[in-house]
């Protein structure tokens, strides 16, 4: 597993905004979510329908926004969890086999509750993991299947519309500690990559699994009847950072992670020949990232994946361009009342709105002005 390092040195981006691409944003909202942290909050990208929806996540309760005009956020439904010492830490948009929006939320219990939003009651609630759920992702080529990362040392498959957990990744090779995100693979569809407090990014196939996936969309039997597989073998194990690794994110076949250490890392993870499971890896780019060193803090992109946006234990964000090299820094946000730490940040559809959740329960709003 040692990390072998290809080609040039990576180029580091300057924290100096560029004079050519900056993109400039105003705050233009600020809301209290409860008294509680929140730690997700994320735009639907799975309807575009509802592109300008957004839900936050945050103690027991979980809020349905939408973004409108002018700065305006108007609420649309909350869902409150049945046990109040919930405290959920991740959320994701799903769909069902009719294609109506579904929003699956998992945190300190480890039970993983998918939410109808058309009728704002509990669609399905998942049980399967021994400890908390620190991030669940919907797979963008089939968006009823969401994976989840979890304190159990394992990630799970789910298929939200029949209820059935299809794949167990973990086991011998598995993670070591607490798993604190995942991601599908863009376009392909079987590759997923998982990260941990055991400092390492593995990356998965579901190739030799996929008749299992198949199997789940028909499933009518008890959901628990389901022959559920493990994945002990992970395709490819990198170590790129010494410390927790707590987000990362496909970058086509790139990867994006970050830990602790104040910056997002670019690199490509590439098979070492004649070695099953070892990686060589060529890391490519550094984003830069001050203040940003205590864990559980997680970027997000634009659905394009054109910019990149991360705050800090300061209330700061910055936001990257992601399509050019040397890295730019095209935006860096601070408003002099935004000083608790931000666990989230959401760019909307195409990067012109960007919201960020904190640990005081709020959430703020800019918008390119």
């Amino acid at each position: 597993m040692a990390k072998t390092t290809l080609g040039c040195e990576p180029v580091i981006g300057s924290l100096t905004l560029s004079t050519s691409n900056k993109k400039d944003y105003r705050i233009t909202n600020r809301l209290q979510d409860g008294k509680r942290p929140l730690y997700a909050v994320v735009f639907n990208f799975v309807d575009s329908r509802y592109f300008n929806v957004f839900a936050t996540a945050g103690g027991h309760r979980v809020t349905v926004y939408h973004c409108l005009d002018n700065g305006v956020i108007a609420v649309l439904q909350s869902y409150v969890d049945e046990d109040k010492d919930e405290s959920f830490y991740t959320l994701t948009w799903a769909c069902n086999a009719e294609g109506n929006p579904l929003l699956v939320a998992g945190g300190l219990n480890g039970i993983i509750r998918v939410i109808d939003t058309s009728s704002e009651k509990i669609h399905k609630s998942f049980v399967g993991h021994g400890d908390s759920v620190n991030e669940v992702r919907t797979h963008p080529l089939k968006p009823s299947l969401v994976v989840s990362a979890s304190k159990d040392e394992s990630v799970r498959l789910w298929n939200v519309d029949t209820g059935v957990c299809i794949l167990i990744f973990a086991g011998a090779y598995g993670h070591r500690n607490e798993v604190l995100s995942v991601d599908f693979h863009p376009s392909d569809m079987y590759k997923i990559a998982s990260c941990g407090m055991d400092n390492t990014v593995k990356i998965w196939s579901m190739e030799e699994f996929w008749t299992s996936v198949e199997k789940s969309f028909t499933w009518t039997d008890l959901p628990s009847k389901f022959p559920t597989k493990y994945v002990q073998f992970p395709i490819m194990l990198a170590s790129i950072h010494s410390n927790y690794v707590d987000c990362n994110r496909w970058l086509g076949d790139f990867i994006l992670s970050k830990s602790v250490d104040n910056e997002i890392v670019l690199w490509e993870p590439k098979p070492k020949e004649g070695t099953p499971m070892e990686t060589e890896v060529d890391i490519l780019q550094k984003y830069p990232v001050p203040e940003c060193d205590i864990w559980f803090i997680k970027f997000s992109c634009d659905y394009h994946y054109k910019t990149a946006a991360i705050g800090n234990r300061e209330g700061k964000i910055f936001v990257w361009e992601l399509q050019s090299s040397p890295p730019v820094l095209i935006a860096r946000l601070s408003y002099v009342h935004s000083k608790s730490p931000i666990r989230q940040t959401a760019m909307s559809f195409d990067g012109s709105t960007i919201l960020a959740c904190t640990e005081e329960g709020q959430i703020w709003r800019w918008d390119a002005i």
